[in-house]
């Protein structure tokens, strides 16, 4: 999805960085490790630690921590992995990778997030997993796709891509299922440029996502610190999926302020929200009873009758950043689907992305929010 428009003056997204990350990019590059070293496995320790997950492994980014996920847990050819449909396609070609079938679940208007009873329906023996997605950081309502899935004994794989911080119910986002996958990627709360994570409570599990992520064998850090020489060994097909210790520092750093950019950012949504109730034919996002939203993206509803893609191109010469919220996956012709998403497919067509970032003021919000109003005018 696009970034930040530097020519805007409200741009969609805007990452926060100062003097810190610069320093322990420094250190770093002083270091002379900057490859996959000790500063990932500090960012994972810093990780769980924020969490409470018992284990952490840094990835290249979350389709990476997807995959890895999926192929530890067993899925293969054949299987088939039910996934919310309103998402990026990443969820959706993960369980391609692994050359499985994903099945497409409809959402709810409310949250933009799974709806457990439709996932139930959805439900085959050759079902082995869900992923349910938790959409722009808001979490799922976790309590009840886990009781569905300890019904049907099939495995959780949550893709809290832009979840980072978020909780349902007191627990983060990633910790509730069996496995749990972060983005660090630029519009989220928490950024490293490209980057992710994938957390899990069991250490077999942990122990073979690790594996997966360099090319089936021990990390070149872990065999630093080991007893004597040591010539890997090869015994299953892995990837390159690595993590840099540059883009780790910068992770450490972020991680530091984290709640302080999650309270600015849902303050700011709050605001949002109170301008939105006053303009016609816009719904703003929900967070319902029980979620603690981080808002990773700010995303609105239109009303049927106007047109979402012309108001985007008649924000932007009015300084405005505007974007779609995410996809519909069974419409995309790479997943050859029969699934129906109803719902999803009118979040596809109606959702609008607005400028929402830790550097935004409630007077930028003012000044994007008229333009809003005006620019609604002529997009029926």
């Amino acid at each position: 999805m696009p970034q930040s428009d530097p020519n805007v003056p409200f741009p969609l997204t805007r990452p926060y960085f100062d003097q810190e990350e610069l320093d322990e990019i420094g250190k770093v590059l002083d270091s002379g490790w900057v490859s996959q070293g000790p500063k990932v496995r500090e960012f994972e320790e810093r990780v769980c630690d924020y969490t409470g997950a018992k284990h952490a492994i840094a990835v290249a980014n979350c389709t990476t921590a997807l995959h890895v996920s999926l192929l530890a847990l067993g899925i293969k050819a054949g299987d088939e992995v039910i996934v919310s449909d309103y998402t990026f396609p990443a969820t959706g070609h993960a369980v391609m990778y692994c050359g499985a079938r994903p099945v497409f679940a409809d959402v709810r208007m409310d949250t933009y997030n799974i709806d457990p009873e439709l996932l139930r329906k959805k439900i085959t023996k050759r079902t082995k997993a869900i992923i349910p997605v938790h959409a722009f950081g808001l979490p799922c309502d976790m309590d009840a796709l886990d009781e569905v899935a300890e019904e049907h004994r099939i495995k959780v794989v949550e893709d809290a891509a832009c979840a980072f911080g978020g909780k349902w119910k007191g627990k983060y986002a990633g910790t509730m299922g069996g496995v749990g996958c972060y983005s660090f990627h630029a519009r989220k709360g928490l950024t490293t440029g490209e980057g992710g994570m994938v957390v899990t409570g069991d250490a077999k599990l942990a122990e073979k996502m690790r594996g997966y992520s360099v090319f089936g064998m021990t990390t070149a850090w872990a065999r630093e610190k080991g007893r004597g020489f040591q010539i890997p060994r090869f015994t299953y097909l892995g990837f390159n999926y690595k993590l840099s210790d540059i883009a780790a520092a910068v992770g450490i750093v972020q991680l530091r302020r984290l709640d302080k950019v999650l309270r600015k950012k849902r303050a700011l949504a709050r605001y949002w929200n109170e301008k939105l109730e006053k303009i016609p034919g816009i719904t703003p996002p929900t967070e319902n009873r029980g979620a603690f939203h981080v808002y990773q993206s700010y995303v609105a509803v239109l009303d049927k009758g106007l047109k979402r893609d012309r108001l985007i191109e008649r924000l932007k010469p009015m300084g405005v950043q505007a974007q779609i919220g995410t996809y519909a996956s069974h419409i995309q012709p790479v997943y050859h689907s029969k699934d129906k998403c109803p719902i999803s497919l009118e979040l596809f067509k109606r959702a609008i992305a607005l400028p929402h970032y830790y550097a935004m003021s409630e007077s930028d919000i003012d000044k994007a929010a008229a333009r809003l109003r005006e620019a609604m005018r002529g997009s029926r």
